[in-house]
């Protein structure tokens, strides 16, 4: 039998596979371009307040749900300008009519983004009028805020073209498409291309989350208490922001800029959740079997099945800059779309996100929940694919869910290996229930919590068997992060909210407890230079933490750099070895499930270990000047005017202060991602909170609310958050209605 990686079609990675699996006229005489006429907003322009507080942080609110929409649109594109209309712009698939540059290498990149989007759009179109009244109210009033704003102030948007944008636009936005990842992925293993073995550097990369939820046994008030703590690039786009309809919604958290319903943490009056990211398997990819006797038809369930030609047509400005087309086809089956194709078969991808249109609507009833069993309700929906969910609320409950939108599978779990089916009975064809998902309500001890890991020791008294649950669940694991996450909150003591702020400020670097004292021993025992011994000493006196005072630290890190980097090109120069080390080869007690919470420690390669140490000293020293530089000296919040030292390590250095840095001219690290965006809140009546957003309100250089938290993000501080009226009062510096300047209409 021949293999599914013979006889393969092949198509140029760069014209996206999935949407040219088979050949249509190409490039089509221009067109002439119609005339758009704007809609006039005045009336929906007055029927929403906003308030700027403190920090220039939005209170929105609005007479109706459409109102409120379009003055969160205003407020963005106040704050972010274009960046916002960008998005939309890509969610159409029109960015290289609008983007148009023929000259730029990115132009052709631009073309293919849009085929892969308009698939996206066009099924955001085709679903709309099944969309919720209240939904597709918030989804217009977005469109029509940020089309308004461009109106009206088309300085700022000289080079585009006239644009109205619309409720599909903002829906496109959050519609499921192909996992564009996986079929990459599937286009190298085709290829035999390498899979990049990773640049020398210190275990896992940055990234992920932080998430905490304290029942009222764990609080000092008996109100139960919520932290958010995404650990996302500084450009992520968090925004902060108050929406309010009088009776309708009242919701306070981050909106992603560019949409209408990014929002992903938050609260309102009675409850809030926060998310961290996990990585279920939602896609599956099936070999099916060409029907010989008639093409391009498939033989499943005994029957020879049609496959679909479904054409896509973008619009793009060609060498000369006039308006032109194209147009391609895909191939669509039952099962899923065609991305390859043999002489025998084809092969498609079967994903439980494509299509999905409705992650729009179960934020809204999330955001409009008042107890456990609405939100609950709300999630049954499944309308959002992934990330796990932290729960807190007004009641006392806590919850924790590993939420996904997760095929049952009747076969084992295959990343990029295709699963031969004939049959409805080889492929998956439900979900798992949401309720038969890993959750954890209400447990001993008072508290739930994750850092990225599986679900299984979210909290350390209830201990989620993988062998309990019929589903596909990833292998357990609990890097140092969670671990530092536990130690920090797997106790008695009762906590204030205050308390939970300065906690969740922990500087230590918890890899120093595991390997300090072996590094340490092992340099002493080599009998080295006076100099090196000095080090030593440096680290042996050091505190093990990353805070900004903290010498030692910088040279540790750079050791830990280099040791990592030795093992690493050891082990990539053996022939023998299929794929780079996991962060466990380097501990001499690699993570094991028999101690969860003490493993992993120790040094594997102690003589390699002292071996680096000299070479890390000379490494700091050239760098920045002496080895015994403290942290702060080196890492930088540097934002506008601010330009600050801050404490915050990587994760694979077991910090719960993530921070990444990026290298400045001037050699200083500057921090560019992790913490930014947290939020705190304890659910009293009224809710009582703080927050702080490292790179402020405003991407805009000339605000004063582009650098106005920075150094109050870096001395470790937030700001507390005005939820109520008489709160939202006295933080007042500005309120009115948005400016739609009809002096600027033609």
């Amino acid at each position: 039998m021949r293999s599914w990686k013979s006889g393969i079609q092949t198509v140029l990675l760069g014209l996206i596979p999935l949407l040219s699996a088979c050949a249509v006229p190409a490039r089509q005489p221009v067109r002439p371009v119609a005339p758009v006429v704007i809609p006039d907003y005045t009336n929906l322009a007055r029927q929403v307040e906003i308030i700027r507080t403190d920090y220039g942080v939005p209170h929105i609110r609005g007479d109706n749900l459409k109102a409120m929409a379009f003055g969160m649109a205003w407020c963005q594109m106040e704050d972010y300008g274009a960046r916002v209309a960008e998005k939309l712009v890509g969610a159409r698939g029109i960015a290289a009519k609008v983007f148009a540059n023929p000259e730029l290498i990115e132009y052709t990149e631009l073309i293919e983004s849009d085929f892969w989007q308009k698939r996206s759009y066009n099924r955001a179109v085709e679903t709309y009028h099944l969309l919720h009244q209240d939904t597709r109210d918030m989804l217009e009033g977005f469109a029509a805020g940020v089309t308004a704003y461009i109106e009206s102030y088309p300085e700022e948007f000289a080079e585009w073209p006239v644009l109205v944008f619309t409720g599909h636009d903002v829906s496109a936005l959050t519609t499921g498409g192909p996992n564009r990842r996986l079929i990459r992925r599937f286009e190298r293993e085709l290829r035999r291309l390498e899979e990049d073995r990773g640049a020398p550097g210190a275990g896992v990369p940055e990234g992920g989350s932080n998430a905490w939820a304290f029942a009222p046994s764990r609080t000092t008030t008996g109100n139960a208490i919520l932290l958010r703590n995404p650990h996302l690039s500084w450009d992520a786009g968090y925004y902060e922001a108050h929406l309010m309809v009088p009776g309708v919604i009242d919701f306070y958290g981050d909106i992603r800029i560019g949409g209408a319903f990014a929002i992903i943490g938050g609260f309102n009056r009675r409850l809030g959740w926060s998310t961290t990211n996990n990585a279920p398997d939602l896609d599956e990819i099936y070999e099916l079997t060409l029907d010989r006797n008639r093409p391009d038809h498939i033989l499943f369930d005994g029957a020879s099945i049609a496959i679909r030609r479904v054409p896509v047509e973008i619009e793009y400005v060609d060498e000369k800059g006039r308006l032109a087309f194209e147009v391609r086809e895909h191939l669509e089956t039952p099962i899923g779309p065609v991305f390859h194709r043999t002489e025998s078969s084809v092969l498609v991808m079967r994903s439980s996100n494509e299509g999905e249109y409705r992650r729009g609507e179960q934020y809204l009833r999330m955001m409009q929940a008042t107890n456990l069993e609405e939100w609950k309700t709300a999630m049954r929906m499944q309308a959002i694919s992934s990330s796990n969910y932290t729960y807190a609320d007004a009641d006392g409950n806590i919850l924790y869910v590993w939420n996904a939108k997760l095929p049952g599978l009747p076969h084992e779990a295959q990343e990029i290996e295709p699963v031969k089916a004939r049959r409805s009975s080889d492929i998956w064809t439900h979900l798992v229930p949401w309720d038969q998902l890993p959750q954890v309500l209400n447990p001993e001890g008072g508290y739930v919590q994750n850092s990225n890991d599986p679900p299984y020791y979210t909290n350390l008294n209830v201990y989620l068997d993988p062998a309990e649950y019929q589903m596909h669940l990833p292998e357990p694991r609990l890097r140092l992060r969670s671990q530092h996450s536990l130690q920090l909150i797997h106790t008695e003591v009762k906590l204030s909210l205050e308390d939970v702020v300065a906690l969740k400020h922990s500087m230590r670097m918890l890899l120093a407890d595991r390997v300090k004292d072996d590094l340490v021993s092992a340099i002493r025992a080599s009998e080295p230079a006076a100099e090196v011994m000095e080090a030593a000493q440096l680290i042996e006196d050091w505190d093990n933490t990353v805070s900004a005072e903290s010498r030692g630290s910088v040279l540790f890190e750079a050791w830990w750099q280099e040791y990592v980097r030795a093992l690493k090109e050891i082990v990539a120069s053996d022939e023998s070895q299929a794929s780079p080390p996991d962060e466990g080869y380097y501990f001499l007690y690699p993570w094991s499930a028999e101690e969860p919470t003490e493993t992993p420690r120790g040094i594997a390669y102690p003589e390699l270990a002292v071996e680096m140490f000299p070479r890390a000293m000379e490494s700091v020293r050239s760098s920045w000047g002496g080895w015994d530089v403290a942290w702060g000296e080196v890492h930088r919040v540097r934002r506008g005017e601010v330009d600050v030292p801050v404490g915050g390590g990587s994760s694979a250095l077991g910090c719960f202060r993530v921070l990444r840095y990026n290298k400045a001219e001037d050699g200083k690290l500057v921090a560019d991602r992790g913490d930014a965006w947290v939020l705190v809140v304890e659910f009293s009546d009224p809710p009582r909170a703080y927050s702080i957003l490292a790179y402020g309100q405003s991407s805009r250089e000339d605000s004063p609310h582009f650098d106005d938290q920075a150094e109050m993000f870096a001395r470790n501080e937030m700001k507390r958050v005005a939820f109520t009226p008489r709160e939202i009062r006295e933080h007042t510096i500005r309120r009115y209605y948005p400016n739609l300047r009809p002096d600027r209409r033609d």
